[in-house]
């Protein structure tokens, strides 16, 4: 037979020297800030690229001397052609280092995000927000089961999104890759509904009862000295930091993205605050990414 050529097997040392991430996942979960991340970090980006192209893409890849890496968005914009997408990707990981990035988000939270953008979502205009994400949820589902990473953006904002995928793909360290939020609260408030690891600091003496303190709050250095001062505070900060510095690298051999550890005392102003911003301290020695939410003292004196 003469007229189209079979296509050589390209050699496996390709596999190395090129690398294709595709993004996929929840609409309102970050996938655009996710693509202009990997834009930045010098990835040749195509925002809902047909299902049908992307083979012919990975070879333009493969060719290409100036694309060693590209990036490219894939979802529920696609309609029944994202059934195809499986079998896709089975070829594509056998021609290049392939990853899949699914990100997703708690449905209230995506609900949240459509009414601040007032965008319709791409299953149409026609039903809710929230019966359109549940379907878009489910049919995203096998797609999901073959991703490599799952992020969930429930409590990221972009910028602490963009610095998860810029350490996981610009080389950082993986082990720390884990995002700490250390939350002070008060209990007349009710419990943070994200937090993962609850501690009660109310056996500690309370500044609040002593007037020079009243007005200001665990971050002032004489509230600060004061609550130090007693032995079981010091105790406690000691135990309670190495406790989660030992946890911390299970978390993220678990592959948790996040981690809200919450500390409590009764007005959440005084040794909620203080405790919190110890602990940040301790953590971000150990050289994890923290950072510190004084919910029910917004006022940090």
């Amino acid at each position: 037979m003469t007229g189209l050529k079979k296509k050589s097997i390209r050699p496996p040392q390709n596999r190395d020297q090129h690398e294709l991430v595709i993004v996929s996942g929840m609409s309102g979960a970050g996938k655009a800030s996710a693509l202009k991340t990997f834009e930045d970090l010098g990835y040749y980006c195509v925002d809902n690229l047909p299902v049908g192209l992307i083979s012919n893409f990975a070879d333009l890849v493969l060719d290409s001397v100036e694309i060693q890496r590209a990036a490219l968005v894939v979802d529920i914009r696609e309609g029944a052609r994202l059934d195809k997408l499986p079998q896709v990707l089975s070829s594509l990981r056998r021609m290049l280092k392939t990853t899949v990035i699914f990100l997703e988000a708690d449905t209230d939270v995506l609900v949240r995000r459509y009414s601040e953008t007032r965008r319709p979502h791409p299953l149409g205009r026609n039903v809710s927000v929230r019966s359109s994400l549940t379907a878009e949820r489910r049919r995203l589902q096998p797609l999901r089961a073959l991703a490599d990473v799952v992020v969930d953006t429930t409590q990221f904002n972009v910028h602490e999104l963009r610095a998860q995928l810029t350490e996981r793909f610009q080389g950082g360290n993986s082990d720390r890759n884990l995002l700490i939020s250390c939350v002070s609260f008060s209990y007349r408030e009710g419990v943070p509904e994200d937090a993962n690891l609850v501690f009660d600091v109310r056996f500690l003496p309370n500044p609040h009862f002593i007037p020079k303190f009243r007005p200001l709050t665990g971050r002032h250095p004489e509230v600060s000295k004061y609550i130090r001062s007693f032995p079981q505070t010091r105790e406690f900060i000691q135990r309670i930091s190495e406790l989660l510095i030992y946890l911390v690298p299970h978390y993220i051999r678990e592959g948790k993205s996040y981690l809200t550890i919450a500390f409590g005392c009764t007005g959440g102003k005084h040794r909620s605050v203080m405790i919190a911003e110890e602990v940040k301290k301790r953590l971000s020695k150990a050289g994890y990414k923290i950072k510190v939410v004084h919910r029910d003292s917004p006022v940090a004196t």
